[in-house]
């Protein structure tokens, strides 16, 4: 029994000291003897772990020396950043770095803002508007250097709890003065290096200006939409009231307006985006002190459109000069949206392509009373195009106009091309893929369009029988065109207008033949291919950009190779022949000049209850070596309106006009030969086909000459052919 109770003693010991271990794990537990595999002893105590201790201790020291290096690259890299910073002056903070238009010769041709800005002075901006500022915009304004680490911090947590209090942007209010002063706002151009000049830039504008001078600064350079800059002239604009006599709500909308000027216009039709805004701004100054919550419940219950004034009748865009580039702004301000450019913001310089000479003749052409329009609603569309580049030297959206960056006819993509079509779709591509020659015979018959029976007939309701594909081209049949799209096939016709900037999405066939819709941009950029000898530039406007930091940034587009220089060549000498007497464009003739182009009419179908003969849209795109020029007429309501048959060469008659002025001092050059193209002289007519190249002619007899009988210079190509 005593041996028994000696064991348990024993062992409650053991258990005693295992339980000692197990509540104190910092304390090294006892040494056991390993196990040798055996059950055995190796023979000694087990030494301390103190090498682990040492690593543990090693890695720490290593991270803090890394750590230091980082800080001191980090500095080292901000010292670099902040010596490249641009000066920033009293004159920089106080005024708008105004973002405008430049011509392709440097001239200012449209200024970004629509109207004057007037600059505040302190003591005229209510210390309420200031309050509300800060508020939502930098709620630690008084209290930091410039830059807020605090902020930057807040900034980051606000956007994890999805908050909307305006602390999503760790910039403080001084960095912001110093983008809109300098830097350029493209959200492109925010790098790390622009961000750390920012912050140098927001340190020394802190050190050398007041609190109230810096936020004066900068409640006088926010853009407010409606080409409105400053909350001066906000309040004049939008109230017809200065500041100081506004109230607490209308002064909350001005406050929180700066952040998305578009979104929160409380001028939009749906608005509650800008009332959100403005209770947004008064619960923000609640919690900033500046008001008590009964007088930001008044406030909120306050119409978001109290006090406004009717825009209708202000002439903020007053200059007249703006009607005449109007078109050519629009196409700009998009092609800089496209390049990632916001362009309601201040300091940019946007240099165009832009002719003012051409663009002055253009609006001149369309407006005044050197071509006869059938009425004062009859719209135009035209388009001018540099073909050895793509520059757009000039471009009219419309006439008589109303009011101003409303439709940009030149760029319309929902009209039906007409006849004008057929050179890009038809018979390039034949001569391109089945190298066709000129004096290809193509039959001008009776046609059914495939798998139907639907008649195709040509303007005069006659046929011509077998003729050669330039005089189906050069009298625009359009049954021969329809026949050359089936043996061409939808594949490779649809491969061929796509490369050259005349965009399909569908295989082409049927009616395309004779029309497609297009507008005179992507026309004059088609036509413009076949100008230079088969190279397709992109219609471009800008030329470079200017951002307010100085930066310049230039563009330019890539020529792609859209047919071989045997088509373009072939082309050309077909299409010189649309422009002669009792062609389709007799009216485009300039005396003596090389020129070549195509026209098209679009007429109206049985069912639409127009006159016989009446015209939906006319068209004219011609071109010389130096120029391109497409040219659009109809009406907006077709439907209501018609272009009659008397005035069929409209649109020739303006590309007459233009292009006789734009050629005055431009060299006037024929197209050469490439050594790919072989002559033939056929009934007394030089045609052309690819040297060695095999073709057919379809089973069809030649034939030698053009028919000239019934000849006429007009034609309507759509489904319902007149």
């Amino acid at each position: 029994m005593s041996s028994i109770m000696a064991n348990k003693n024993q062992w409650s010991r053991v258990n005693r000291n295992q339980n000692m271990y197990d509540n104190h794990p910092a304390t090294e537990p006892p040494t056991m003897p390993p196990n040798n595999g055996n059950g055995g002893s190796t023979g000694g105590p087990q030494k301390p772990k103190k090498k682990k201790r040492r690593w543990i201790l090693a890695t720490i020291l290593w991270l803090l020396v890394i750590g230091f290096i980082g800080v001191l690259a980090g500095a080292a890299v901000f010292v670099t950043y902040a010596n490249d910073a641009p000066n920033i002056t009293a004159s920089n903070l106080a005024s708008e770095p105004s973002s405008a238009i430049y011509d392709s010769q440097g001239n200012p041709i449209w200024k970004l803002s629509a109207v004057e800005r007037d600059y505040a002075n302190s003591n005229e901006i209510p210390k309420s508007l200031k309050q509300a500022v800060v508020s939502i915009e930098d709620r630690r304004f008084y209290k930091h250097n410039g830059v807020d680490p605090v902020r930057i911090a807040g900034a980051a947590l606000a956007n994890l709890r999805g908050s909307s209090l305006g602390m999503q942007g760790g910039s403080t209010l001084t960095q912001q003065l110093v983008k809109l002063s300098v830097f350029s706002t493209s959200t492109a151009d925010q790098t790390l290096k622009r961000k750390a000049q920012e912050a140098w830039l927001a340190l020394r504008v802190e050190k050398n200006f007041s609190k109230d001078e810096i936020l004066t600064f900068y409640m006088n350079k926010v853009y407010m939409g409606h080409g409105v800059s400053g909350m001066k002239t906000a309040a004049e604009y939008f109230y017809g009231k200065p500041l100081t006599e506004l109230s607490l709500p209308q002064l909350a909308l001005l406050a929180g307006m700066p952040q998305s000027p578009t979104n929160y216009d409380p001028y939009l039709k749906d608005n509650s985006a800008a009332k959100e805004r403005r209770n947004t701004v008064l619960l923000a100054m609640v919690k900033y002190g500046a008001i008590t919550k009964k007088e930001a419940d008044d406030a909120i219950k306050v119409p978001i459109n109290d006090g406004l004034q009717d825009l209708t009748s202000k002439t903020a865009l007053a200059n007249t000069n703006r009607k005449v580039v109007d078109a050519y702004v629009q196409s700009t301000l998009a092609e800089a949206a496209s390049l990632g450019y916001d362009t309601n913001k201040s300091g940019l310089k946007i240099y165009t392509n832009m002719d003012s000479n051409l663009q002055q003749s253009m609006y001149d052409n369309a407006n005044g009373t050197a071509v006869t329009f059938p009425s004062a609603d009859t719209q135009i569309g035209a388009t001018m195009t540099d073909p050895s580049n793509g520059n757009v030297v000039a471009q009219i959206g419309g006439r008589n106009l109303k009011t101003l960056q409303g439709t940009n006819h030149a760029r319309l993509k929902t009209r039906s091309s007409g006849s004008s079509i057929k050179p890009l779709l038809d018979y390039g591509p034949a001569i391109e893929y089945l190298n066709w020659p000129t004096y290809r015979t193509v039959e001008d018959k009776e046609y059914k369009y495939a798998g139907t029976d639907k008649n195709l007939s040509n303007w005069d309701g006659k046929f011509m029988g077998n003729i050669t594909m330039r005089t189906a081209l050069t009298q625009s049949r359009n049954t021969p065109a329809a026949r050359t799209l089936e043996d061409v096939g939808g594949t490779d016709a649809g491969k061929f207008i796509n490369g050259i900037g005349v965009p399909i999405d569908h295989t082409p066939g049927g009616a395309d033949a004779i029309g497609i819709t297009a507008s005179t941009e992507q026309e004059a950029g088609a036509f413009g291919a076949i100008a230079n000898g088969g190279t397709y530039y992109k219609p471009t406007y800008i030329t470079k950009i200017v951002t307010a930091d100085g930066s310049t940034h230039n563009y330019s587009v890539n020529g792609q190779r859209a047919m071989k220089t045997s088509t373009a060549f072939m082309l050309t000498d077909m299409m010189k022949g649309v422009i002669k007497p009792n062609a389709t464009a007799s009216d485009a003739i300039i005396p003596g000049l090389h020129q070549a182009g195509k026209s098209g009419l679009v007429g109206y179908g049985d069912d639409e209850g127009m006159p016989n003969q009446a015209i939906k849209d006319a068209w004219f795109t011609g071109y010389t070596k130096s120029y391109a020029l497409s040219v659009w007429t109809g009406y907006d309501v077709p439907r209501e309106n018609y272009i009659p048959w008397s005035y069929q060469d409209l649109p020739a008659q303006f590309y007459q006009r233009v292009m006789s002025y734009a050629m005055q001092n431009k060299p006037n050059t024929d197209w050469t030969m490439p050594d790919t193209v072989t002559s033939k002289v056929r009934g007394n007519i030089v045609e052309y086909e690819v040297k060695g190249a095999k073709w057919s002619n379809g089973g069809l007899p030649s034939v030698n000459s053009i028919p000239q009988s019934g000849a006429t210079p007009a034609e309507v190509g759509n489904n319902n052919s007149h």
